[in-house]
């Protein structure tokens, strides 16, 4: 997430003024935020039933010229249903500033924050549904998963996966699954790029121009993620059709798992898992 929606203050979030009430409130116009109000418009929502409220003046002339027709605005106005989608440590008092105004229905995408931290920022009155998307959803292909607060109804959950569902794929998860969620798709958009701007380098150090290397595994991964995502095969035997005994992909294999691929695969989620945890307190 960028913009300065970051920045929530307590000083500022006291200070902030009703205005008219919309069917859905998005506070942090960064990339998922507006992610997610992207997704919401080309789903159907009417561009009328959407605030967006960010902080920064350059962030919301760019989100006015984005989404003609939503409302973007630096005031938290009197609202229902909320989808927080500010940095982790502004969380708490976003959401107590949101109930302040009449918000009795809270969405947070931010990572690590528990159940329990959005409970008791919002009160018992209020229900609250905890996600973790990824950056995926700027192009509409998040895999997304939530867990939710006792109280919320099957009302609540289901316009969780609509609003979730706007920007790609939606599972339900048990609470203390969403940091191993976290480690897997939350952060891995990051790993995949990781390992297209080493495969890069390495084409590169092999003699290919940056253009061609850049296109190449570019394309490579659209490719093979299509392949998977298209098949019923599992991704064992899609690695094995690729891999001819004693052929070049089989040596390019053994040479991945002499230098530990796999552990280092596993300490990555272990170290992702931990700091997740760290964040929730």
């Amino acid at each position: 997430m960028v913009g300065e929606d970051a920045r929530l203050t307590r000083a500022h979030l006291d200070s902030l003024a009703e205005v008219s009430p919309s069917s859905i409130s998005v506070i942090g116009g960064g990339n998922m935020g507006s992610a997610l109000v992207g997704g919401l418009i080309t789903s159907g929502w009417a561009p009328s039933l959407i605030t967006v409220i960010e902080l920064s003046a350059d962030r919301r002339q760019e989100l006015h010229q984005m989404f003609p027709g939503v409302s973007i605005t630096d005031v938290l106005g009197r609202c229902e249903s909320v989808v927080i989608a500010v940095k982790p440590p502004a969380v708490a008092d976003t959401c107590r500033a949101a109930v302040a105004v009449g918000a009795r229905r809270v969405l947070s995408i931010a990572a690590g924050i528990s159940i329990g931290t959005l409970q008791r920022a919002c009160g018992d009155s209020v229900v609250v549904v905890r996600a973790m998307p990824n950056i995926a959803a700027l192009v509409g292909k998040a895999a997304t998963a939530i867990s939710f607060s006792a109280d919320c109804t099957e009302q609540d959950i289901v316009w969780a996966e609509e609003v979730l569902g706007a920007v790609g794929t939606v599972v339900r998860v048990s609470e203390n699954q969403l940091d191993a969620v976290t480690a897997i798709s939350g952060s891995g958009p990051a790993y995949v790029f990781f390992l297209a701007e080493t495969l890069i380098s390495e084409a590169v150090n092999q003699g290919l121009s940056p253009v061609v290397a850049d296109g190449l595994v570019r394309q490579l991964l659209v490719g093979a993620a299509a392949l998977l995502s298209a098949s019923t095969e599992s991704p064992v035997i899609l690695r094995k059709q690729v891999t001819s005994p004693n052929g070049v992909t089989a040596e390019a294999i053994a040479a991945l798992e002499q230098a530990g691929f796999r552990e280092a695969i596993a300490a990555t989620v272990l170290a992702a898992v931990r700091r997740s945890r760290e964040l929730g307190g």
